[in-house]
């Protein structure tokens, strides 16, 4: 029988590659969801659904963000906790993070359903935009709770040293998506073809939250189980901070999307929120192998950090920056080499809207060059229990540069800056990360 990879073993890359593999495949399955949703909405419901699926998105997304939270900050917390060897104290954290997550989950449902309309509104969407938008985001905020528990567990399921169940699970959860998205969108009347893609992805977002809370709910063969808790609110809080980053930077990344189609509806009305709506999902498959591996390597690097083998941790973030500079350049190039095929797939029925996506898709895709150290950087002080500097990369990275870019380059350079902002909000990001691993590295000795 082949030995199970543990957080207590040695990593070359090859076994670092096996170990975070499911992790990168989770997370690109997880963002196959809206690309999927995104292709059968443009080609059969036409592009005023595409850009009121696209608007609504980035508010959908922040209200899950705290799964991103509590997993990520949750998961160091117990990833420490195995490797000080207290297991007691790390399962009632586990069960703790997950029932905190639920309970916020319901909570952000029912106030999201009540003010999505103000929410489209605001965002200057009107008419039928406004009338597709409420509706998709309505349907989607069903699932919402077990949205967020997809995402929280996600982290754990590497803790628990078992990434590859959290591959199955996500991938279980996105064939379905793909088949209900194929029978609801192909087979429904026109207006109902949105609410039909709204329904398989809201379907399958059940389907991914319920599995690994039945899994870890039940008697298994993981050391993570779900089960009795006490109130502990100085692990929950040191979750959140150590989270904050995570939290931080999803928040910011869709205030940042909503403010590309803000800018873009000024500079180009529905077109434009329609091409960014193709970048973006090109980029969350992207970001989302970043994401997957630095999600995959992060419990590793909490474990060792508590057991204080610090030759292990320099050797893993050796090898890390190493294959995230080989994932960063084959990014960007087949991101270049596909720019044409991927507009096609997505708005090849309207010429216009192909042409705009096309050379938008060309500048945008710069940005993969350097989108992966940051992520990594902010995911690496995470795992090291340090939430602030984390939380401050991400702010940096997003709030300050993206917003910035995004507001200013349009001034100067018209539509192309809206493409040029995330290229140069990831460089000024690369650049902040690598001062922030120099000046940390005695301090966590690697």
């Amino acid at each position: 029988m082949k030995q199970e990879i543990q957080l207590s073993s040695h990593f070359t890359y090859k076994r670092l590659i096996n170990f975070t593999l499911p992790c990168i495949g989770m997370m690109i399955f997880t963002s196959i969801y809206s690309v999927v949703d995104g292709f059968f909405v443009s080609n059969y419901a036409g592009k005023t659904a595409f850009a009121a699926v696209n608007l609504i998105f980035p508010v959908l997304i922040i209200m899950v963000t705290v799964g991103f939270m509590l997993g990520t900050g949750g998961s160091a917390i117990v990833a420490k906790a195995f490797g000080e060897g207290d297991e007691e104290r790390a399962n009632s954290n586990f069960s703790l993070f997950v029932y905190t997550g639920l309970i916020i989950g319901v909570v952000i449902a029912v106030l999201g359903y009540i003010f999505i309309r103000p929410i489209a509104i605001a965002l200057k969407a009107e008419g039928e935009l406004l009338e597709n938008a409420v509706l998709y985001g309505r349907i989607i905020l069903v699932s919402l709770p077990f949205n967020i528990l997809q995402y929280l567990f996600q982290p754990f399921f590497v803790t628990a040293e078992k990434p590859k169940l959290a591959l199955w699970s996500t991938v279980c959860a996105g064939v379905i998506n793909i088949v209900l998205d194929a029978v609801l969108v192909i087979l429904l009347p026109l207006e109902y073809k949105l609410a039909g893609a709204a329904t398989a992805t809201a379907v399958s977002q059940i389907i991914g939250g319920i599995i690994p809370l039945v899994y870890f709910g039940r008697k298994n063969t993981s050391i993570l189980r779900l089960g009795k808790t006490n109130f502990d609110g100085r692990a929950l809080m040191q979750a959140c901070i150590n989270g904050s980053s995570e939290f931080m930077s999803n928040i910011a990344m869709n205030v940042v999307g909503i403010l590309y189609n803000v800018q873009l509806l000024k500079y180009a009305g529905e077109n434009g929120v329609a091409a960014y709506g193709v970048m973006m999902y090109v980029s969350l498959i992207f970001s989302g192998a970043f994401i997957g591996y630095s999600i995959g390597t992060a419990p590793i690097f909490g474990y060792n950090d508590g057991a204080r083998n610090y030759t292990e941790l320099k050797n893993l973030l050796k090898k890390s920056l190493i294959l995230i500079g080989i994932f960063s350049f084959v990014m960007t190039v087949l991101a270049e080499v596909m720019t044409v095929p991927l507009s096609k797939f997505f708005v090849g029925y309207d010429a216009e809207l192909m042409s705009l996506t096309v050379s938008g898709f060309r500048i945008y895709s710069i940005a993969f060059l350097f989108m992966g150290y940051a992520i990594f950087a902010s995911s690496f002080f995470t795992a090291l229990n340090d939430g602030v500097t984390s939380a401050i990369i991400s702010f940096l990275r997003t709030l300050v540069f993206q917003v910035g870019s995004v507001l200013l380059l349009p001034v100067i350079l018209g539509i192309n800056g809206i493409w040029y902002s995330d290229v140069v909000a990831e460089f000024m990001a690369v650049i902040f990360s690598a001062i922030f691993m120099f000046t940390k590295r005695k301090k966590y000795h690697y």
